[in-house]
């Protein structure tokens, strides 16, 4: 489990293609600091496993399924990549419960400077996630934990500043790139509960209470 703030901007150093999958290697000192081989990293908010430990870098094995899914497929040699350590039990919640599961890939639409160094990012994002996204909401961009600060017609955008703007690989983003989204794992669980809930023989859903003016 992870919490969304990011420790290091590592660089893909290699992609080494398999049969299935690819391996990666990420130069990160900081990171692997204190690496052991089978620790979780969460990688541009992908939960990866750590192989292959060498000073200052680690390898990751990628699935089929993951570079179908997020897009880590499309990395190149050099690529600035977000990180994260899985959180220990003594550490502080600083963002918000992020599991390393990707739901999908958003694009990005824009990414304006607003003054004073803050900017203001707005991405198009797919249906199969938007029911999860709500306003003051919060979201895992490339692995980075964010507030929604606004949320309609397929569309997102969340406030960087400045620490998170220069401290994350934010500040490489264009129109048109592909970012992994991870919506908050409890809004899915309420999802899951109220489907299951029901009133006069009718089962609850989001849409039915938005009818019933909640």
């Amino acid at each position: 489990m992870f919490t969304g703030i990011i420790e290091e901007v590592g660089a893909l150093e290699a992609v080494e293609p398999r049969a299935a999958g690819s391996r990666m290697r990420i130069a990160a000192p900081l990171v692997c600091g204190d690496l052991r081989e089978g620790d979780s990293v969460s990688v541009n908010g992908v939960c990866l496993t750590a192989v292959d430990l060498r000073p200052g870098s680690f390898g990751a094995d990628v699935s089929p399924e993951t570079l179908r899914r997020s897009s880590l497929a499309g990395l190149q040699r050099g690529a600035v990549v977000n990180l994260e350590r899985a959180l220990k039990a003594s550490s502080r919640l600083g963002g918000h419960i992020v599991q390393g599961h990707v739901d999908a890939m958003g694009e990005v639409v824009s990414l304006d400077l607003l003054g004073d160094k803050n900017w203001w990012l707005r991405l198009r994002i797919p249906a199969e996630i938007e029911r999860y996204v709500v306003y003051k909401g919060s979201l895992a961009i490339d692995g980075i934990s964010l507030t929604v600060a606004e949320a309609e017609g397929g569309m997102v955008a969340v406030t960087i500043i400045p620490h998170t703007y220069e401290h994350t690989n934010l500040r490489t983003r264009r129109a048109g790139d592909k970012v992994n989204l991870e919506a908050d794992v409890l809004a899915k669980y309420v999802e899951k509960m109220l489907g299951s809930l029901e009133v006069k023989g009718r089962k609850l859903s989001v849409e039915g209470l938005l009818e019933q003016g909640y």
